[in-house]
């Protein structure tokens, strides 16, 4: 059974402890000052001058420096090694939506982990900041506001169908599977819409499209 650690009316940020560019945890915290961190992420968050209202993870990768900064009541042991500190993360928040740094980058096999616990039925929708791209599980319908050229992937880590609106190669009726379609390197030709027939599609836009792809899923609460 997973223990709710977090319960806030507003979005959230999570830092991990991977890449972190100079202003990705000061995007983040503009749109969601709530700041939480998995692990490691909290050396990031120390390092910028934050401390973060809650800690998640085994504690294999906070230093024992970084470690006594955090007061006692701040930090939330789960020792448990089947999931990573991401997903012990988003199994403990409950909140409208979590923005998420410093977990793209760096290792594949933690990207991976990462992006395979996104597609899980946590309750609460998380975006991933990347250095180029935002990261999403696509919800059974979801609008943005994109402009004409910009980039759309699609990547399937469950079998799943899906729609859409705004796409220069339409992808209604499409079967999605891992190991076999997916759907890089699409373009929309403006504001698009995707829907989907059930969990597992990922999508990656434009990073400079954050902020409006937090709106998308603000207005859907």
């Amino acid at each position: 059974m997973n223990k709710l650690i977090v319960d806030e009316m507003r979005p959230v940020t999570l830092v991990g402890g991977g890449i972190l560019a100079e202003d990705d945890l000061k995007l983040a915290l503009s749109l969601a000052p709530i700041l939480l961190a998995a692990d490691g992420g909290a050396g990031h968050a120390l390092a910028q001058g934050h401390v973060p209202s809650a800690v998640i993870g085994d504690f294999d990768s906070i230093s024992p420096q970084v470690f006594r900064q955090i007061p006692a009541d701040r930090l939330f042991h789960m020792p448990e090694q089947d999931s990573t500190d991401f997903d012990k993360a988003m199994r403990s928040i409950r909140a409208p939506l979590i923005l998420a740094v410093g977990f793209l980058g760096g290792r594949v096999d933690h990207q991976l982990a990462v992006l395979n616990a996104l597609v899980q039925d946590q309750g609460t929708p998380c975006i991933l900041l990347g250095a180029h791209e935002v990261i999403f599980h696509i919800p059974p319908r979801i609008g943005l506001p994109l402009q004409a050229g910009d980039t759309v992937s699609l990547f399937p880590l469950r079998p799943v169908t899906a729609g859409s609106q705004g796409l220069e190669w339409p992808i209604k009726g499409l079967n999605f599977i891992p190991g076999g379609q997916i759907g890089t390197s699409n373009r929309a030709t403006g504001p698009v819409e995707l829907t989907t027939e059930g969990p597992g599609l990922l999508a990656m836009v434009p990073r400079r499209h954050f902020e409006a792809v937090m709106q998308a899923f603000l207005a859907m609460v």
